[in-house]
């Protein structure tokens, strides 16, 4: 009986979502976020934000973009649920062919990085390796789809970027977006 729901929701999943992408100013549109979130995470949870001046624009989706950063944010809620301290952090970042920085596929160029960390419980290996799939969640049933990191990562990837997680069981999660800079 569930099936035929999956295969629609599958087949929803697979479709790229349509992007109006249009040059912003990411650290504005980083501080704008900033208060949204403020609201939503609990008073348990102290938020940093470091922006660096140099950042820059990107073209991007600003509604996708901000999506993709309360996924996140709520992910980040979620495994710090006796508080701690959550870091959104702005950079300019120009990768180089074969840069030792950059453990992943990335094509040169200038980027914005926005980086997402936490101070919650972290991730096993094993999570860690599965956590852009769609459909998986280590959430108890009902509290999760399974799709925001898989949508996060869709999105940043659509938009000619990349994305990469580091986490350590008790030690925090750190998420790593690069979009590409606009000059």
């Amino acid at each position: 009986r569930r099936w035929p729901r999956a295969q629609h929701r599958c087949r929803a999943f697979a479709r790229r979502q349509p992007l109006k992408p249009k040059a912003e100013d990411i650290n504005r549109l980083l501080g704008r976020w900033v208060e949204l979130i403020r609201r939503i995470l609990p008073e348990s949870i102290s938020i940093r934000c470091i922006e660096d001046p140099e950042a820059g624009s990107a073209e991007v989706d600003k509604n996708q973009l901000e999506s993709a950063l309360l996924n996140l944010a709520v992910n980040a809620r979620d495994a710090m649920s006796k508080g701690g301290t959550f870091t959104i952090e702005t950079a300019y970042t120009n990768v180089q062919e074969h840069d030792a920085n950059v453990p992943f596929d990335l094509k040169p160029g200038q980027y914005v990085l926005i980086c997402i960390s936490d101070t919650g419980v972290g991730m096993t290996r094993e999570v860690l390796e599965r956590a852009f799939e769609p459909f998986f969640t280590t959430k108890p049933l009902g509290q999760g789809t399974g799709l925001g990191l898989s949508q996060v990562f869709g999105f940043v990837k659509q938009s000619g970027g990349n994305v990469k997680m580091y986490s350590r069981p008790g030690h925090g999660t750190t998420v790593k977006i690069y979009l590409p800079r606009m000059s």
